[in-house]
C-alpha cells in the first residue's frame, strides 16, 4: 500500500493551502475529504459555479488547481486517526454503498475545520429550523433555499452573508437579530481593508433587500404545529436576558440560527494531541510557531488550532506545509499569521456567547434533539451529581445520539459549567460490519478536482 510523505485531512482554505505548499516544495501529498468536491465550507460551490457570488474566488480556483500535483481523495470519511509510523487514517468511502479503506502516511497535517454552533431555545427542533451553516450549504452547495420567508438570529459576522445569500436566492428576510450589541471591540476589525471592504458590501446587500438588521435582539422561541411557522424575538440585556414586555411575533418558514462554530477535534484527540484554550475559550489543538501539534509528526491548521476566518485559514495551512517538508517559511507569513490572529481575537472579544441563553430555555425545551432529553432532565441529572458532560450523557443520555454531542454538546458544557469534551473514538458513524470486515478495500486516488 503506498505510504504517502504527507497526507492532509481536509479541502477547505486551510487544507488546501497545505497541500499546495507541501508538493511544491517535493512531497508526495495526499488530501483526504469526505467531500465529493474540494473547497470545504467556505468555497462550497456547485459544479460549473463561476465564482460570482463567492469571496475571494481567485484564491480559491489558484488552491483547487494545484490538486493536479497531489492524490485528491475526494469522498473518503476519516473515522479514526492511529498514531505510528507512518500514521494510519481508517476511511469510509462512497455513500450507500461504502465501503472501509486506509491511508497511510509519515506525516499529517489537521485541516478539519469546525461545524455550527448551536443554542437550544424552545422549538428549535421544528422543521424549518436549521442551522446558518445549513442554510448557506444549501444554497451554496445546490442553489437552494430552505423556505420562502426566513429569519436570521444569533451572533456574529456570519449571520450577514447567510442572510443576504438567503435573499439573493429569492427568500425574504424579515430581519437579522443578533444577540450582542459589537462595541469599541470591533474597531480593530476596520484596520483591515479587506474585512472592511466585506462589510461594506453586506450592509449595501441588507439596505438593496430591505432587511432588517437588530443588534441586541434573539429569536427565544419558534413556534409551529408540526414545523415552522412563526418566532418570538425579544430584545435582551447586556447578559442576554429578555427584556420584560419586548418580545414579539415574526410569521416565517425558516429560522437560520447561528452562534459562532467548534473546531472538529476528534481526530487530534485519537493522535493525541493536546489541546488549549482557543480564541473564545472553547477547546483547540495546541500549536507551536511552526503550527506543529504536541503529537509527534502531526501538524494542524485553519479552525483546528482556533476559528479565525479563511484568511487565517490558508495562512496557517501554508506554514503548516512549510514545516511539514522541513522547509522555512517566509518572514511575511509570519506576519500575516500574526495579524491575522489579532483580528481574530478582536472578533471572538466582540461577539462573545452569555450566560443569558439559559434563561429562554423551559423545562421541555429539548437539549439533545437525537435522544429528546429534555431541560428538566438535564437539571436533575446535575442535581444528581453530574459534573461534567460525560456525567450528563451517563445520567441523562445527553450527547448518546448519532450526532455524539457534536450539536448538544456546547450547550451541555455550559449547562453543567464544565468543558466541552470532543473526545469521540469514532469520528464519523460506522457501521458495525464495516468494523468487522478491517481495512481491505484498495485506494483510488483522484488526481485533480472537480469543479
Amino acid at each position: 500500500m503506498t505510504v504517502y510523505d504527507i497526507a492532509v485531512i481536509g479541502a477547505g482554505p486551510a487544507g488546501l493551502a497545505a497541500a499546495e505548499t507541501a508538493a511544491a516544495r517535493g512531497a508526495r501529498v495526499a488530501v483526504v475529504d469526505a467531500a465529493e468536491h474540494p473547497g470545504g465550507q467556505f468555497y462550497r460551490h456547485r459544479p460549473g459555479d463561476d465564482g460570482s457570488r463567492h469571496h475571494h474566488w481567485r484564491a480559491f480556483t489558484r488552491l483547487r488547481d494545484a490538486l493536479k500535483n497531489v492524490d485528491h481523495l475526494a469522498g473518503h470519511r476519516v473515522w479514526h486517526a492511529e498514531p505510528g509510523e507512518p500514521h494510519t487514517l481508517h476511511c469510509l468511502v462512497g455513500h450507500a454503498d461504502e465501503r472501509p479503506t486506509t491511508v497511510r502516511a509519515q506525516h499529517l497535517i489537521l485541516a478539519t475545520g469546525a461545524h455550527d454552533r448551536s443554542l437550544p431555545f424552545p422549538g428549535w427542533d421544528l422543521p424549518g429550523v436549521l442551522t446558518a451553516g445549513g442554510a448557506q450549504a444549501l444554497w451554496k452547495g445546490h442553489g437552494l433555499t430552505a423556505g420562502a420567508r426566513a429569519v436570521v438570529a444569533g451572533t456574529g459576522p456570519f449571520l450577514l452573508p447567510v442572510a443576504t445569500g438567503l435573499a439573493a436566492s429569492g427568500a425574504t428576510v424579515h430581519g437579522v437579530f443578533d444577540a450582542n450589541r459589537p462595541d469599541r471591540r470591533v474597531l480593530p476589525l476596520a484596520t483591515d481593508p479587506a474585512r472592511a471592504i466585506e462589510a461594506a458590501g453586506y450592509a449595501a446587500a441588507l439596505l438593496r433587500h430591505r432587511i432588517p438588521y437588530r443588534t441586541g435582539h434573539a429569536v427565544i422561541a419558534a413556534h409551529g404545529d408540526g414545523r415552522l411557522e412563526e418566532v418570538t424575538v425579544a430584545r435582551l440585556d447586556r447578559d442576554w436576558r429578555p427584556l420584560p414586555g419586548t418580545g414579539r411575533t415574526i410569521t416565517c418558514d425558516t429560522l437560520a440560527t447561528g452562534y459562532g462554530f467548534t473546531p472538529q477535534l476528534e481526530l487530534a484527540v485519537h493522535l493525541g494531541c493536546a489541546l488549549t484554550e482557543g480564541f473564545d475559550g472553547t477547546p483547540v489543538a495546541a500549536v507551536d510557531a511552526a503550527q506543529a501539534t504536541t503529537a509527534p509528526r502531526v501538524w494542524a491548521a485553519g479552525e483546528t488550532c482556533g476559528v479565525g476566518g479563511a484568511t487565517l485559514a490558508i495562512v496557517t495551512g501554508a506554514l503548516a506545509g512549510y514545516a511539514a517538508t522541513g522547509a522555512r517559511p517566509p518572514a511575511s507569513l509570519l506576519r500575516r499569521r500574526a495579524r491575522q490572529r489579532r483580528l481574530a481575537a478582536a472578533l471572538a472579544a466582540a461577539w462573545p456567547v452569555r450566560d443569558g441563553w439559559k434563561s429562554w430555555l423551559t423545562d421541555d425545551t429539548l437539549i439533545c434533539r437525537c435522544e429528546e432529553v429534555p431541560h428538566s432532565r438535564v437539571e436533575q441529572a446535575i442535581a444528581a451529581g453530574a459534573r461534567d458532560t460525560r456525567g450528563l450523557k451517563l445520567l441523562s443520555r445527553t450527547g448518546m445520539g448519532r450526532c455524539q454531542g457534536r450539536v448538544c454538546g456546547y450547550a451541555a458544557a455550559c449547562l453543567v459549567g464544565a468543558p466541552e469534551r470532543p473526545d469521540r473514538p469514532i469520528a464519523q458513524p460506522v457501521r458495525l460490519g464495516d468494523l468487522a470486515a478491517g481495512d481491505t478495500a484498495p485506494i483510488h486516488p483522484r488526481a485533480g478536482a472537480d469543479t
